[in-house]
């Protein structure tokens, strides 16, 4: 006799807490311009890139139900954000028009994609996916913060509230979708579950 297999976890909660999880973007700029000033240089880039993406992914670790493990996506969401920036905004030569921003956006989520796409969980379900997913994504919260009329030209680190909120609805509903139980399930639970399964109670033949 087989098991009943559990229900999928709601997407609603999961989904809500992720895009709760936009106001880490607005702080994460403003202490990337806080350390580094304006993105006008390759140093400013660099170390600006890397602390807003620093705060970016410890705001992501929180609100993703336990699934995203600290210690790999924090470093990577930093790593991405400060070579993806890096690129981006040396391509469009650090002009702020809407398609100097749109352009750089896609090419910073492609780097921070990668790496954000090796940090995921191992059992992810296509994971590659995320990264294929987020230079339009990162391309749109640039659109959506230029468009709302953010001024962009004080060349920022990372698009405003606008942006953010566009940016984490859409990446909210694609994590779920990737995540192996949708990003509310208790990665915990499920690893404890799979341990009960490949080790035999005692007493027992293997």
């Amino acid at each position: 006799m087989t098991r009943p297999r559990a229900p999928r976890p709601p997407v609603l909660r999961g989904w809500v807490i992720w895009t709760a999880g936009f106001l880490a973007f607005p702080l994460a700029g403003l202490a990337g311009t806080a350390v580094a000033g304006r993105v006008d240089t390759p140093v400013a880039v660099l170390l600006g890139g890397a602390v807003t993406g620093l705060v970016i992914g410890a705001g992501q670790a929180v609100v993703s139900s336990r699934w995203l493990d600290p210690r790999r996506w924090i470093p990577a969401s930093a790593a991405g954000m400060s070579l993806g920036l890096l690129l981006g905004a040396a391509t469009v030569d650090y002009r702020t028009s809407l398609a100097d921003l749109a352009l750089m956006g896609a090419l910073s989520g492609l780097v921070l994609g990668v790496a954000q796409a090796v940090a995921l969980p191992r059992r992810t379900h296509r994971r590659w996916t995320w990264a294929a997913a987020l230079p339009l994504l990162w391309a749109l919260g640039w659109t959506a913060t230029t468009l709302g009329g953010i001024a962009v030209d004080q060349q920022f680190t990372v698009f405003g509230a606008y942006g953010a909120v566009t940016f984490s609805a859409l990446s909210g509903l694609l994590l779920h979708r990737l995540l192996p139980h949708g990003a509310n399930a208790d990665p915990h639970r499920a690893a404890q579950a799979s341990a009960a399964t490949a080790s035999p109670p005692p007493g027992t033949l293997p």
